[in-house]
């Protein structure tokens, strides 16, 4: 057995069982990745994919458990080097933060900003996805912490925590008749088209969970991805906007009013993840403990392990 066979095991899969995207991806062979999953498969005694005349088509359960164990390897692999440069280069490196437009507008600026100040030599890299492409990141080693709303609480391979709470509030244009509204309901708002945020993002489950639950049925005429679009149409009288609410700033946003929505929408939780058994640089334990003073290395470190393999002889 060695890293290569691990490697195309893994590419295998993640190429959907196409042998010839797999060589490309490791710049070998159509027949060496096939003679290196054949050879495995000998070692082991097990078929690993399950296959239809030459073509492979799913993993075996075997495969299944082994593909598990390979991802840990790799990573494990790539965290050795990553330990060794913690320690040639201790302010020095890369970190990726794998986060959704919500999040890096508007609340990591000033965490971002102090990073950069502490670790100047350090390349931050803000990836913008939605909550699944950030947990596929994680997964994948490719991101080194995940902060999103949805999609990272309950994950197997992840360690995910809470980050801050936050509530929906409802966007209006001044002058607009919600604002005479006392209290604001559910039934007022489903009285004019909504703007808000496309499904899988920034809570929009929660919303839609909301309105249903007391019978409500939205008109909702436009979603976007992030705030500064539900803005920008609500500015020009498209309709109301449901936003989270630290996306509201009346210093800059002047023109519209956010009405609170605490007491219509349950609360939300913007968590923080790292994979479990991925090797993170000190300078990422600064990053986490910045967003959230509670998260410290050692807590951090102790979610991260990943729970111990029982071994079958």
């Amino acid at each position: 057995m060695n890293f290569q066979q691990l490697r195309i095991i893994r590419e295998t899969v993640r190429r959907n069982f196409n042998l010839t995207d797999a060589a490309n991806a490791l710049f070998t062979s159509q027949s060496g990745v096939s003679k290196h999953i054949k050879d495995l498969e000998d070692e082991l005694g097990v078929e690993l994919f399950v296959r239809r005349g030459k073509r492979l088509t799913g993993l075996t359960e075997p495969g299944k458990e082994l593909l598990e164990i390979v991802e840990r390897m790799l990573i494990d692999a790539k965290n050795i080097k990553r330990l060794a440069d913690q320690f040639a280069n201790r302010d020095e490196g890369r970190l990726t933060i794998a986060t959704t437009h919500t999040q890096a507008r508007y609340a990591l600026p000033a965490v971002v900003a102090r990073f950069k100040k502490e670790f100047p030599k350090v390349h931050l890299v803000l990836h913008q996805g939605n909550p699944e492409e950030i947990a596929a990141l994680l997964a994948s080693g490719e991101a080194d912490v995940g902060i999103a709303t949805e999609a990272l609480e309950g994950v197997a391979t992840l360690a995910s925590f809470p980050y801050y709470l936050w509530h929906h509030g409802v966007m209006v244009p001044e002058g607009h008749p919600l604002i005479d509204v006392t209290p604001l309901t559910l039934e007022a708002i489903g009285e004019y088209p909504i703007i808000t945020y496309h499904e899988g993002f920034t809570g929009r489950s929660s919303i839609d969970r909301t309105f249903a639950a007391a019978g409500v049925s939205p008109d909702i005429v436009m979603a976007a991805l992030d705030a500064d679009v539900i803005k920008s149409y609500v500015e020009l009288g498209l309709g109301i906007g449901i936003v989270a609410s630290m996306a509201f700033n009346p210093a800059k946003d002047s023109g519209l009013r956010l009405l609170s929505g605490d007491h219509l929408f349950p609360l939300n939780t913007t968590r923080i993840a790292v994979r479990k058994g991925h090797y993170l640089r000190g300078y990422a334990y600064r990053f986490i403990e910045w967003c959230a003073p509670t998260l410290t290395e050692i807590v951090v470190r102790n979610a991260m392990v990943p729970a111990k393999e029982i071994e079958i002889d």
